[in-house]
C-alpha cells in the first residue's frame, strides 16, 4: 500500500510536531518496546540507550523521513548505512512490525488526542512503505552473504597492545579439534563486523560495531577498539557512560576465548580494482582510532599495487596514543605516492621530532595543508575519506564543501547512532 496524495500532505503537516516533540515520541518507544520485549535489549547500545544518544537519533531520522516523504532519493544514503548496520545484527523482516506498532502506539502516548486518526493512518502507511523498502534492501545483503546469515562464533588467536588505549584483536573461526579453518570471505577495506558477547552487568548480550583494521587476510580479521571511558571532552561534566564492550575486551578478553562475530558490512569502503583503473587521488583524513578503517584501505590499495596520489591526514592527542604510526611510516617511506601529514595536539619534548613524528602543532587545520600536495584540490576527481568523532567529520566536510569539492565526493564513517550532527 502507497501513500496517498493526501496522506504525503498530512506526513509534511506533521514535520513540526516531530520537531518539537520527536525526542519524547521516540523515547517512550524505546521505553516500551524494551520493557515488552526484553529480548531486543541485545539488539541496542545500552550505552546510547542511557545517554539518549539512541532515541535523538531516531527523532532524526524521523524528522528526515517526514520531512523528505515526497523525495525520498534524499535519504538513500542514511537508509543504506542503516540496513548495513541492521544486517550486521541480523534484523529480521518480523521484528519490522513490532516497531511499526511499538512507534504508533509512542506517538499516541505522548500527542494524545492531537494523533487523529487521519495522522495515525498516515504514518502507518508511511511506516510500512519504509519497512517494506529496508526489508527488501536487507533481503539482497542477506542474499550476498551466502551461507552466512547468523552470528558465528570466533576465537580471539591474539591480543596486540597498539597503544595505552588501542589493542588489536586477531579473530579466526572457532573449529572443533583437528578441523581445517575454512578461508574467511573477504571484504572491501573500510567495512566493519559486529561483535557481541554477554556483559554480566546486564544480563544480556550486547553487539558493537568495530571497524576491520588490516587489509583482507583469509586467516583472520583484525580490529583494533580504543577503550571507552565513556567521557565527552567537549562536556567533561555530562554523566559517563563507558564502553561495555570496549572495556571487557581490554580487561577480560584473553587468547583463546570465545566472541560471536557477524559477516563484514558496511557502506564506507573503497573498492580497490575500481580504485586501481580509475587512479584518482585519495585523501584519507582521520583522528584518533578513526584511523582504522582508512588504515584498511591505505595498506589494501599499497599491497594492490596502487601508483594513485594518496594522502594520509591524521590528527592525534599526542604520540603515546597514536596507533599504528610506524606502520604509516613504513608505508610512505617504500611508496612515492603516498604522504603523511600529522596533527600532534600535544607533542613530547624530546621525543617526538617535527617533520619525523608529526608536521604540525594542534588541532587538525585543513588551512595548514597545501591545497594541491596534500588535498589535491586541482583534480575534480579526488574522493576523500574521514573517520573520526562526529564533530571532526562534520568540520572536515564542511571545509572541504567551503573548498568546492562535490559533497558526493565526501564519505565519512559514522558508528553509534549512525548519523553526524549536520547530516
Amino acid at each position: 500500500m502507497s501513500l496517498s496524495a493526501d496522506q504525503v500532505a498530512i506526513i509534511k503537516q506533521t514535520v513540526p510536531v516531530l520537531q518539537d516533540h520527536g525526542v519524547a515520541i521516540t523515547t517512550c518507544f524505546y521505553s516500551n518496546m524494551l520493557s515488552t520485549v526484553p529480548s531486543l535489549n541485545s539488539v541496542f547500545n545500552h550505552a546510547n540507550q542511557l545517554s539518549g544518544a539512541q532515541a535523538k537519533a531516531l527523532a532524526n531520522s524521523l524528522y528526515a523521513y517526514a520531512s523528505y516523504i515526497d523525495d525520498l532519493g534524499v535519504l538513500n544514503p542514511l537508509v543504506e548505512r542503516i540496513c548495513q548496520k541492521h544486517v550486521s545484527l541480523y534484523v529480521q523482516p518480523e521484528q519490522y512490525d513490532l516497531v511499526g506498532s511499538c512507534l504508533l502506539a509512542a506517538m499516541k502516548e505522548v500527542l494524545g488526542n492531537a494523533l487523529t486518526s487521519e495522522i495515525h493512518t498516515a504514518w502507518a502507511v508511511a511506516y510500512r512503505q519504509l519497512a517494506d523498502l529496508m526489508i527488501g534492501r536487507e533481503a539482497q545483503l542477506y542474499k550476498e552473504e551466502d551461507e552466512w546469515t547468523d552470528w558465528r562464533d570466533f576465537v580471539i588467536a591474539r591480543k596486540v597492545p597498539e597503544t595505552a588505549e588501542v589493542t588489536s584483536f586477531y579473530l579466526e573461526p572457532r573449529t572443533k579439534n583437528g578441523e581445517r579453518k575454512p578461508p574467511l570471505p573477504s571484504y572491501h577495506p573500510g567495512q566493519f563486523i559486529s561483535v557481541r558477547m554477554d556483559v554480566p552487568q546486564l544480563k544480556y548480550l550486547q553487539p558493537r560495531q568495530y571497524s576491520l583494521s588490516d587489509a583482507p587476510r583469509t586467516e583472520y580479521y583484525r580490529v583494533s577498539v580504543k577503550r571507552d571511558s565513556g567521557l565527552d571532552p567537549l562536556h567533561p561534566d555530562a554523566p559517563q557512560y563507558p564502553g561495555f564492550i570496549s572495556n571487557i575486551l581490554h580487561d577480560n578478553k584473553q587468547v583463546g576465548d570465545v566472541i560471536q562475530v557477524s559477516h563484514p558490512a558496511g557502506d564506507f569502503f573503497v573498492d580497490v580494482a575500481q580504485e586501481l583503473d580509475k587512479k584518482r587521488p585519495l585523501v584519507l583524513i582521520s583522528a584518533g582510532v578513526g584511523l582504522t578503517p582508512l588504515l584498511s584501505m591505505l595498506k589494501s590499495l599499497v599491497e594492490s599495487g596502487s601508483t594513485q596520489p594518496i594522502s594520509w591526514i591524521h590528527a592525534t592527542r599526542n604520540s603515546s596514543v597514536q596507533a599504528f604510526a610506524g606502520v604509516v611510516r613504513d608505508i610512505t617511506q617504500r611508496s612515492e605516492n603516498v604522504h603523511a601529514v600529522v596533527f600532534n595536539k600535544f607533542p613530547s619534548e624530546g621525543r617526538d621530532i617535527r617533520g619525523v613524528h608529526y608536521d604540525h602543532v594542534g588541532r587538525m587545520s585543513l588551512d595548514k595543508l597545501d591545497k594541491e600536495r596534500d588535498l589535491f584540490l586541482d583534480r575534480s576527481d579526488t574522493e576523500y575519506y574521514i573517520c573520526g568523532p562526529e564533530s571532526f567529520m562534520a568540520d572536515m566536510q564542511e571545509t572541504l564543501v567551503q573548498y568546492g569539492v562535490n559533497p558526493e565526493r565526501v564519505k565519512f564513517e559514522v558508528f553509534g547512532t549512525g548519523a553526524m550532527p549536520n547530516n
